[in-house]
């Protein structure tokens, strides 16, 4: 199999949000997909759990991969919330969760240091065994439930009951949630702010399409 080609263009800021925005949503499209079919796409759960352990990534771009397709799954969900349209609101909600997540998790010092230090020791796992062993799965998803799951505003998974308390299952949705939040966190050091989400939703459907055009 060919690797997918490095994006040759350079994203300006509106991309950037647009892209890190793209990947909370593909998170909570993950989210959804394991919760009801406790199946996902493969490629989508790749890019989450190679942006999640990228925490000192050379360029915004190698965070995904290079290559915007890496997010298509988030990209195209983006665009249906947007517009209004085919959007599950599972997944909507899931994604603005997230964003509202990553607000209280960035008031909280400690917790931002204590997650940058297990996931330090998370990718000497992840070096070892490779991104998408269930060892390394599984310290993610401890890692999520011991923090972010520790806030009074939490983001409660619904689906398929048997699914939801099968083996792994916990660990793989936590991840993808744990993935979610650092692309948010990605989204507003970019400069993207809730308030944009209402009134710039045009311009964020624009960025999104032309992006396929580079």
């Amino acid at each position: 199999m060919n690797p997918t080609p490095i994006q040759s263009a350079p994203l300006d800021s509106q991309g950037r949000q647009a892209l890190a925005l793209a990947g909370v949503f593909q998170a909570a499209s993950v989210v959804d997909q394991l919760a009801r079919t406790g199946q996902c796409d493969e490629r989508a759960w790749n890019t989450l759990l190679r942006a999640t352990l990228e925490t000192d990534p050379p360029s915004f771009e190698s965070i995904y991969g290079g290559h915007h397709n890496n997010l298509r799954l988030g990209i195209d969900t983006l665009l249906a919330v947007m517009s209004r349209q085919h959007a599950q609101p599972a997944v909507m909600r899931y994604g603005f969760s997230m964003v509202l997540l990553m607000q209280r998790l960035r008031k909280d010092d400690a917790m931002m240091s204590t997650l940058g230090q297990r996931l330090g020791r998370v990718q000497g796992q992840a070096e070892h065994f490779g991104e998408t062993h269930e060892n390394v799965i599984a310290s993610l998803g401890e890692l999520y439930q011991e923090t972010l799951s520790t806030f009074r505003y939490r983001i409660v998974v619904q689906g398929e009951p048997s699914l939801l308390q099968s083996r792994h299952m916990p660990e793989r949705i936590r991840t993808a949630l744990l993935a979610g939040v650092r692309f948010a966190l990605l989204w507003h050091q970019q400069g993207g702010r809730r308030w944009r989400l209402i009134f710039q939703r045009g311009a964020i459907k624009r960025t999104l399409r032309e992006l396929d055009g580079n």
